[in-house]
């Protein structure tokens, strides 16, 4: 009997020590098993939020202030020689010496409104846009010379006048604009055509002696040509840059700067910073 207890005892501690084991292995198991939902939870994948979405059509109003500068130069050339093409001034005479005028700078306010397209992919944005400005941006210059000629035996005295106005009273531009959605900011850029409407003035004055002897005068000329454009549509480019603040709805504001150069009739440019308000759709 006591052989046949030690047999039975020793055949039992193997099976105990295997049974601790499968505990163990099982309690390992449950506690990995209980920590993945907490790897896995502590491990967030990065959210982006998403942009405004500018797409659509616009319209809004604006006023802003703005400087202009009216290069006249040789503005008169063409009706100074039309004066003297057919008088015994142009025929004895080079066309006499014309005055260069100078160039007039003009700051004033103005106000308009504007109207659009965006078109968006992702955070680009592309657009059409027809902006309009109502303001009076005038200048004029004038100037005159005296020449003497010497013909053979004819002595002439030549003063040229020369006087010039301009009044853009309303422009505007048709541009393309290009921004970048960065929250509720979208700034952007452009570029287009320039338009305008402006008051011309023009006029030039040719007072000429001829002399055949100290104190004989042969021939006095005094005759003046002017030249009147109302409403003269005048054009160039346009270039310049913004930001759009999207406020709540479709409701935002609106700073920028527009450079607008005319390149028909006088040379003249005007540069503006603007604010507004506008509303997408």
């Amino acid at each position: 009997m006591i052989g046949l207890r030690a047999v039975r005892g020793s055949r039992s501690w193997p099976m105990r020590r295997f049974g601790v084991a499968a505990i163990l292995v099982a309690m390992v198991q449950s506690a990995s098993a209980a920590d993945l939902p907490i790897l896995r939870g502590s491990y967030t994948e990065p959210t982006f939020r998403s942009s405004r979405n500018w797409e659509g059509f616009y319209v809004g109003g604006q006023a802003g202030y703005g400087s202009s500068n009216m290069q006249f130069g040789n503005y008169n050339k063409d009706i100074s020689s039309q004066l003297v093409s057919n008088t015994i001034i142009g025929q004895l005479f080079d066309v006499p010496a014309w005055p260069t005028l100078q160039s007039v700078s003009h700051r004033n306010s103005s106000f308009g409104g504007f109207v659009g397209y965006n078109m968006q992919w992702e955070n680009a944005v592309v657009g059409f846009e027809g902006n309009y400005s109502h303001g009076t941006f005038s200048g004029s210059s004038a100037g005159e010379n005296l020449s003497m000629y010497n013909q053979g035996n004819i002595v002439a005295g030549v003063r040229t006048i020369s006087a010039a106005s301009m009044t853009i009273k309303d422009f505007g531009s048709l541009r393309v604009r290009g921004g970048y959605v960065v929250d509720n900011f979208m700034p952007y850029a452009f570029a287009g055509m320039a338009m305008g409407l402006a008051d011309v003035n023009r006029s030039v004055a040719v007072d000429a002696t001829t002399f055949t002897a100290p104190g004989v005068v042969q021939y006095h000329f005094n005759w003046p040509l002017s030249s009147s454009n109302k409403n003269q549509f005048i054009y160039g480019f346009a270039l310049g840059g913004g930001v759009d603040v999207m406020l709540f709805g479709g409701l935002f504001v609106r700073a920028e700067y527009e450079y607008l150069q005319f390149t028909s009739s006088v040379n003249a440019n005007i540069h503006t910073v603007r604010g507004g308000v506008g509303y997408k759709f």
